[in-house]
């Protein structure tokens, strides 16, 4: 036999889901089996080895260092053999995508968005998920997540890039009268955001102006500070893509308008869009939007 070394290839796969989950239960559900059959599994794949593949502990299940890198090797087996297959294939990819967006970002940009990608694209079907940080693709049982690159993307992840950030206060056009001008914002509540603290400082790095104010108050999400900018409560700082819609209808104003602040929103995808018509078709239309919406924050 060519491949004398190998171990039996129905081992792999529920080794290599416990590895990662840390899990046979976990691993079980992933693989839709029951708990014993990874576990034969498993027991298998280290007899052939002649080694123990785990530390077992009570509550708890710990991958060896061999295991990791066993792990490891054959999670890029994989990923080659699903590429190759996806490219050789002559199925159409059919059911829902799951796509991961930033919360705000999901609510008062793309939600809004949403029948003209019925319109544009009527055969693909989008289910949402709100999430923000590191992609866990398997874990998250996701696709596609949009994130702002303020964190390391993984190196083998797909990623198109969207659109880049651009910053600005924002508050009522009643409040925005009485702001002062060209030397900065002064006298009126600042409203900072939990998720981003240093917004306002970012702000005023980038811009050199001055933000004093009478007061301040921190809310927890965007989407919060945000209401209260428009129940005029105080200003905000305010990423473009959030606040456009508000912008558009004279909810709010931007009395300074936005500058970007260094980073850039990417669509991350498992695998390449040219492997999946519907990734390809959903990120030529996110595309089209983020073209847009580039050029509307550069004239505001």
């Amino acid at each position: 036999m060519r491949w004398s070394g190998l171990p039996p290839l129905n081992t792999l796969l529920p080794f290599e889901a416990t590895v990662r989950h840390a899990s046979m239960t976990a691993a079980a559900q992933e693989l839709h089996v029951t708990h014993g059959a990874v576990s034969r599994q498993v027991q298998n794949l280290e007899r052939s080895l002649g080694i123990s593949l785990f530390e077992r502990q009570t509550r708890a299940l710990r991958p060896t260092l061999q295991a990791r890198q066993l792990a490891a090797v054959v999670r890029d087996a994989l990923d080659q053999i699903d590429a190759a297959a996806r490219q050789i294939s002559q199925r159409t990819p059919a059911g829902p995508l799951t796509l991961s967006c930033e919360p705000t970002l999901l609510m008062r940009w793309l939600i809004p968005r949403l029948p003209d990608l019925a319109v544009n694209a009527p055969d693909i079907t989008v289910h949402l998920s709100a999430g923000g940080g590191p992609v866990f693709f398997e874990r998250d049982n996701i696709d596609l997540a949009i994130r702002r690159d303020d964190f390391p993307f993984p190196e083998k992840v797909s990623r198109t890039r969207l659109f880049a950030e651009r910053i600005g206060p924002v508050c009522r056009p009643d409040l925005a009268a009485r702001l002062t001008g060209a030397a900065g914002l002064t006298g009126a509540a600042l409203l900072h955001t939990g998720t981003r603290p240093q917004a306002w400082d970012d702000w005023r790095r980038i811009t050199g102006m001055k933000a004093e104010p009478a007061s301040q108050q921190t809310l927890e999400h965007f989407y919060l500070t945000l209401q209260a900018a428009a129940a005029g409560v105080g200003v905000a700082i305010a990423p473009y893509a959030v606040v456009r819609d508000d912008l558009e209808r004279g909810q709010l104003v931007a009395p300074f308008g936005f500058v970007p602040d260094g980073t850039s929103y990417h669509l991350l995808s498992r695998q390449p869009p040219e492997q999946d018509v519907r990734v390809r078709q959903l990120t030529a239309w996110l595309r089209a939007q983020t073209t847009q919406l580039e050029t509307d924050s550069e004239e505001v």
